[in-house]
């Protein structure tokens, strides 16, 4: 039976950069970060406040990609087609103007929805996530 969901890829182009996004703009914490051999880094992250998840960083070129694979990636994050999850927070106004300040690129400003405000951001892959703050219930 499976139980819970521990690790999760978001595709990235480059993971110096991708590291920088997700550290130091939006303040997650590094997880892992170790060398695998043949070239490859097993780099993860989450936020502080959920310990029990890992985001892999994983990296659209390099040993453990498919030949070809990359490219095709690229391309549909170009096009903002790879749309990676939701992001919570508890206040999503005021996350947008941090996030905004620190060079995080956004499709709009925040809107009202029916489950609650969203603001939909793009990391520096192209891939996009809806940023919510659920309504209340």
């Amino acid at each position: 039976m499976v139980t819970r969901l521990s690790h999760f890829p978001i595709f990235v182009r480059d993971q110096a950069s991708a590291y920088d996004f997700y550290v130091n703009k939006l303040g997650f914490e590094v997880r892992t970060d170790a060398e695998m051999g043949n070239g490859f880094r097993w780099l993860t992250v989450g936020p502080k406040t959920q310990p029990d998840i890992e985001i892999i960083l994983m990296p659209i070129y390099g040993p453990m990609a498919i030949e070809g694979a990359g490219a095709m990636m690229e391309k549909l994050q170009e096009i903002g087609a790879l749309g990676a999850g939701v992001f919570q927070v508890d206040d999503c106004r005021a996350t947008y103007e941090d996030l905004k300040a620190k060079g995080v690129q956004f499709k709009g400003e925040p809107e009202e929805q029916f489950y609650g405000i969203e603001a939909i951001m793009m990391d520096d892959s192209g891939n996009w996530f809806s940023m919510t703050q659920p309504k209340p219930h």
